[in-house]
């Protein structure tokens, strides 16, 4: 053999196997993968005061309830694209959303008289599993944590309200 094709010899026993091993690993972690789209049910988002979270949205029975500026609770539909579902299911595969934990609240008897901070809870339901986080936005935990909590659930308020104007 000439000293061309040892070094081809090598290089093929040593790439061939490892991408064959990628290939095999990467696959099966993707196919069992807990949150896929393809397994998609829907998203819900209740949110306001704690004692009374009456905004509501359930992207699978298109329901939509909010409080107006003047106290009005107004009853809604409202279709999400499949397009905005996606872009949701992958902004909270980003951010994390699934490596929260279910109860991001403060207890209402440590903040101060008078003060009112909105609760918001959002679940993400699929065929098998679904994640539900409780969240309020004074949080004392990880920064990390509370900053992927508060820009999920701002997306989603976001693509709500980008949904009504159309």
């Amino acid at each position: 053999m000439s000293e061309k094709t040892k070094k081809i010899f090598l290089g093929l026993c040593v790439v061939v196997p490892f991408l064959i091993y990628c290939v095999y690993y990467y696959s099966a972690m993707v196919k069992n993968a807990p949150y896929r789209y393809s397994d998609f049910d829907h998203i819900e988002i209740t949110y306001g005061f704690p004692d009374s979270m009456l905004n509501h949205f359930n992207s699978k029975t298109q329901e939509y309830d909010y409080l107006t500026k003047d106290n009005k609770l107004v009853e809604d539909s409202l279709k999400l694209r499949d397009n905005d579902l996606l872009y949701l299911h992958r902004k909270a595969q980003e951010l994390g959303f699934w490596n929260l934990p279910d109860d991001m609240t403060v207890d209402l008897s440590k903040r101060a008289a008078g003060e009112r901070k909105p609760r918001y809870k959002l679940t993400f339901a699929y065929k098998e599993k679904t994640k539900t986080v409780t969240f309020d936005p004074d949080y004392p935990g990880p920064d990390k944590m509370v900053e992927a909590g508060r820009t999920t659930i701002d997306e989603v308020v976001r693509m709500l309200a980008t949904a009504k104007a159309r």
